[in-house]
């Protein structure tokens, strides 16, 4: 009951920062600045960038484990989308296909092993909003997949289906939050909620000059107990005029990884980001 509540109060308080981003002005006026920012919006580019892509190297932070080759890695992700129609099926919403791959690479131990990589691909359908001469967020359903690309005991996979929204509230705020249903198809991570979780939500704030921004993201775990993976990151960007920022990220809890999902770890990384034009995905 607490758990569908928590989802309840996510999706709640997205529906009211939409709302709360529309400010009253005439119709015509606002029809006239929604349908020139949604042509804007159909004419870009239907190739881009997905979630951050970042490229990152770090250590354990755990008081019982030295930093040592073996807690000591890098960690990248890249994440692409492709827009296959413009915003103009029912409700003005547009289906897209995405792809994220997050890898970790043990580079400090002998032959610089890939310990993990997990393939995530799916298709989804979003919906834009625009208020005045803003493009203030979207609401999107995605069907998605997720696996490690191993077999046998080592093999994670699991599927969902994920309704997420992004709001951008203000200049500096942007919340965001995702609850899925999950489909659970491998035998080997049956288990799999009590560590990745059943629904996340977060924020971002930026400085007014976009130099600076911190974001904190937060995944309840399947459990009565108010239990959470909690990844905070901070971005440094290098010049205004590029999309390039130096970035800082930190991990604690479970399922930072699919290989070893149920193992607690708590890691600190730094390195460089590339972030969509808007704002990111989570």
């Amino acid at each position: 009951m607490k758990t569908r509540l928590a989802i309840a109060m996510t999706l709640a308080a997205l529906l009211a920062a939409f709302s709360a981003s529309a400010q009253i002005i005439p119709v015509e006026d606002q029809k006239k600045f929604v349908d020139s920012l949604r042509n804007e919006f159909d004419n870009g580019p239907y190739f881009g960038l997905y979630k951050d892509n970042y490229f990152t190297v770090g250590t354990t932070l755990l008081p019982h484990q030295p930093p040592s080759k073996t807690n000591s890695d890098v960690k990248f992700q890249i994440s692409i989308a492709q827009r296959l129609t413009k915003s103009k099926l029912p409700w003005n919403t547009f289906l897209f296909l995405m792809y994220t791959q997050k890898t970790f690479w043990n580079v400090f131990e002998e032959s610089l092993p890939m310990r993990d990589m997990n393939f995530n691909p799916g298709i989804g359908i979003s919906k834009p909003f625009f208020n005045k001469d803003r493009y203030i967020g979207k609401l999107t359903m995605l069907l998605e997949h997720e696996s490690n690309g191993k077999d046998g005991p080592d093999s994670r996979s699991w599927n969902r289906i994920s309704f997420s929204g992004s709001v951008i509230i203000d200049d500096w705020l942007m919340v965001h939050g995702k609850v899925w249903i999950p489909i659970i198809d491998s035998q080997n991570n049956r288990d799999i909620l009590k560590y990745c979780g059943i629904f996340q939500h977060g924020i971002v704030v930026t400085t007014p000059n976009k130099k600076f921004s911190f974001a904190l993201t937060l995944v309840k775990r399947a459990s009565w107990k108010p239990n959470y993976n909690t990844i905070f990151e901070f971005s440094w960007l290098f010049h205004k005029k590029s999309n390039q920022y130096f970035f800082v990220q930190y991990y604690n809890g479970y399922g930072e990884s699919l290989l070893d999902y149920n193992v607690f770890h708590s890691r600190l990384r730094a390195g460089i980001v590339i972030k969509p034009k808007f704002f990111s995905e989570f």
